[in-house]
C-alpha cells in the first residue's frame, strides 16, 4: 500500500508530492481551521447546553406564587370597574410618583402587562400602605 504526502520545498516555494510507503515514518495529525472549529464547537457544547437547562428550570424558582407572606399580612386593594394600575396607584399613594407605585404593584402581584380586572385583589406594598 502507499500513501501520498505533500511537502512545501522552502527554497522554490512549490509543492510537490511524492509516493511513500506505509511504514515509511510517524504520521502527524493536521487540524484545518474547520477542524479546529468544529472541535471547539464540539467542546463548548456540553456548557451551552448546560446553561442553557439552567436558565430555563432556574427562572421559574426565582418567584413563585405558592411561597410567600399569609394573605392577611398586608393591606390590600380591589379593583373597581374601570380602574387602572395607574389609578389606584394615585389613589393609594398620592405623594408618590404614581409610575413607581405602579412598578411596585407589577412586582408584588405577579403582574406581567399591568392589566388588572374588576374584583381582583391587589396587595399593596408595605412603604404604601397606611
Amino acid at each position: 500500500m502507499s500513501a501520498i504526502t505533500i511537502s512545501t520545498d522552502t527554497m522554490s516555494g512549490a509543492m510537490t508530492g511524492t509516493m511513500a510507503s506505509v511504514g515509511g515514518g510517524a504520521t502527524r495529525l493536521r487540524l484545518t481551521a474547520r477542524g479546529r472549529r468544529v472541535l471547539a464547537f464540539l467542546a463548548a457544547l456540553p456548557a451551552v447546553v448546560a446553561l442553557s437547562v439552567a436558565m430555563i428550570s432556574g427562572g421559574s424558582a426565582l418567584a413563585t406564587r405558592a411561597d410567600g407572606a399569609t394573605v392577611g399580612s398586608f393591606d390590600t386593594v380591589t379593583v373597581q370597574a374601570g380602574d387602572s394600575l395607574w389609578a389606584i396607584a394615585e389613589r393609594v399613594a398620592p405623594a408618590a410618583d404614581p409610575r413607581d407605585v405602579v412598578a411596585a404593584f407589577s412586582r408584588l402581584n405577579g403582574l406581567d402587562a399591568g392589566l388588572v380586572s374588576a374584583g381582583q385583589e391587589l396587595a399593596i406594598p408595605a412603604e404604601y400602605a397606611d
